[in-house]
């Protein structure tokens, strides 16, 4: 990730209450959140023990309750 240049909203006391992020770095930081979302999903699947599907199976299942 880039280095973010750090900008803050301060309260009347100087306190920091917000940050601004360029609409890049915005973009960055929601699209490493959702790797690290499916990267603890994969780790939970994998922990769990559960019997794997193969993908075109799960589809056709998802597909099938669908209707």
């Amino acid at each position: 990730m880039a280095k973010v240049k750090q900008r803050f909203v301060v309260d009347q006391e100087g306190r920091k209450v917000e940050v601004l992020l360029g609409i890049a770095e915005y973009h960055e930081l929601l699209d490493a959140m959702e790797q690290l979302e499916a990267i603890r999903a994969f780790d939970a699947a994998k922990a769990s023990g559960d019997d794997t599907v193969p993908f075109e199976e799960a589809v056709a299942e998802i597909e099938q309750h669908r209707a």
